[in-house]
């Protein structure tokens, strides 16, 4: 047996009002939500799309802060949700008073289950208004290391020197201890450590090591340099080279590091001063005949 259109269109329109609230006078039916729905998710991909235009061009003519144009997004997106909200719900005919009746229910369920969920927004938000981390900042979180790429409502992202991305809690940055490398400045203050063999001329040690660091074009040559003669060694005479340098990304430091110890390597190589390495002295006593035993092997 066939259904006519009549039979589907009268299916269809009790569906399309099935009522799903009742609360006193105002009503909600299935038609009211599913239109309510559609306008949000208009509403969103339109803010979306406004709010990465308005980004791209606030970039190329302003002169604001990455950071300045990214939490002004932040806040004009937030507004412009909760405005698109207010504006789809009377459309579809869903008075805004029904939230009230709602509001007890909501709360318990928030109580329960949205806990964490809030922390991190409004974690998110502090962390927006206050700043003490910024996009593009390097921090430092127990054993992870990288660059913030974003800040999003609920984690940050973060790139690691390997390439790996982690995504950390809003609200582990305003309750856990993070080092932020640069927050104020991003010139870093770095070691480089060398032991030379007892009998080397530290005169020159000295000389070599700040020559090493004096030319190359990642260091600070504003800020000191310093040579300084640490400690007595067991097997070396050992100096620490300090330095400031300009960070732009994670793994800067490291290749500084590495490039000036293959300076100091090939400046100590022509001027023959032995990079010094783990040695013992053996002593034997020749005042008297050493004692030989001779043993017969089990066969």
């Amino acid at each position: 047996m066939q259904m006519s259109w009549t039979d589907v269109s009268t299916n269809f329109s009790k569906i399309w009002n099935t009522e799903l609230w009742k609360t006193g006078d105002a009503q909600i039916h299935l038609s009211q939500v599913i239109i309510a729905l559609a306008l949000i998710v208009v509403g969103v991909i339109v803010i979306r799309w406004v709010g990465s235009r308005l980004v791209k061009r606030a970039l190329k003519s302003s002169h604001a802060s990455q950071n300045t144009i990214f939490a002004f997004r932040k806040l004009f997106s937030f507004l412009a949700y909760v405005l698109i909200v207010l504006i789809a719900l009377p459309v579809a005919g869903i008075p805004i008073t029904i939230f009230a009746v709602l509001g007890g229910a909501l709360a318990i369920g928030v109580g329960f289950g949205a806990q964490n969920l809030l922390n991190n927004l409004i974690s998110g938000m502090i962390l927006i208004a206050e700043r003490p981390i910024r996009i593009g900042d390097i921090v430092e979180l127990e054993n992870e290391r990288g660059r913030i790429e974003e800040i999003g409502n609920r984690c940050v992202r973060i790139k690691r020197y390997d390439g790996v991305h982690v995504l950390v809690p809003n609200s582990y940055f305003l309750e856990q201890r993070v080092v932020n490398w640069t927050l104020v400045s991003t010139e870093i203050r770095s070691t480089v450590t060398v032991g030379v063999a007892y009998g080397s001329p530290i005169d020159k040690v000295r000389e070599l090591m700040l020559e090493a660091a004096s030319k190359h074009e990642k260091i600070v040559q504003e800020l000191p340099i310093e040579v300084f003669f640490d400690d007595f060694g067991d097997n070396s005479l050992t100096f620490n080279l300090m330095f400031w340098t300009a960070v732009e990304a994670p793994m800067d430091i490291r290749r500084v590091q590495s490039d000036i110890r293959f300076k100091i390597d090939k400046l100590f190589a022509e001027s023959n001063i032995v990079i010094a390495f783990p040695q013992r002295d053996v002593h034997l006593d020749t005042l008297k005949p050493l004692e030989i035993k001779m043993t017969k092997a089990d066969a």
